[in-house]
Parts: structure tokens; sequence; C-alpha cells
């Protein structure tokens, strides 16, 4: 099974925590949040998970070289990089709101 480039993993956990870190500072400013949000959402897609808080620590453990190769699906190999323009279509706009909300 082909996995997502850590350098491109790596890439989309950085944006991620710096958004996070602005959405702390204005957690009312809904461009930080949906930046946020969509950041989550194409870490899910690349890591193979169902919540950004469990695509985070997939990510994290993926980059230090501790993830099993069953925690990456089948459509993280297929977009890859490409995952961040799913979050345009009506479909993925419902996973997207589901982000952060982990089962």
């Amino acid at each position: 099974m082909l996995l997502p480039a850590k350098a491109e993993v790596a890439r989309h956990l950085e944006r991620y925590r710096a958004w996070e870190r602005l959405l702390l500072v204005a957690p009312t400013d809904h461009a930080v949040r949906g930046n946020f949000e969509n950041t989550g959402y194409t870490l899910c897609v690349l890591m193979g998970k169902r919540c950004a808080r469990e695509a985070v620590e997939a990510a994290e453990h993926y980059l230090r070289g501790e993830a099993p190769v069953s925690a990456l699906s089948p459509v993280a190999v297929a977009h890859g990089a490409r995952g961040s323009q799913l979050s345009q279509g009506t479909q993925a706009q419902g996973v997207r709101r589901a982000v952060g909300r982990c089962p």
C-alpha cells in the first residue's frame, strides 16, 4: 500500500496547528474557523480518519514512524495532496462540518 509523502503530511499538520493557534486567538472569526476546519478535513483525508483529532494524532505517529500501515485508507492514497480540493463539493461539506467531532 502506498503512503502519503511525509513532507506533505508534515506540511498539512503544520498548517492545521497554525490555524488552531489563530482560532484560539479569534474564536469568533468565521474565516479563521473555516480555514481551520478545511485543514482538519484535509488531514482526515490524508490519514484516513473520521475526525480531525484522530487525523492529527495519526499524522504525528506517522511522522515519528509509529503509524501502522492499516491506519491509512485507500482514499488517502488515491487523493493524496488533492484532498483539500474535495472540500469544494456539496457532499464533502457534510463531512467538513463534522470535523472536530470525534465519535
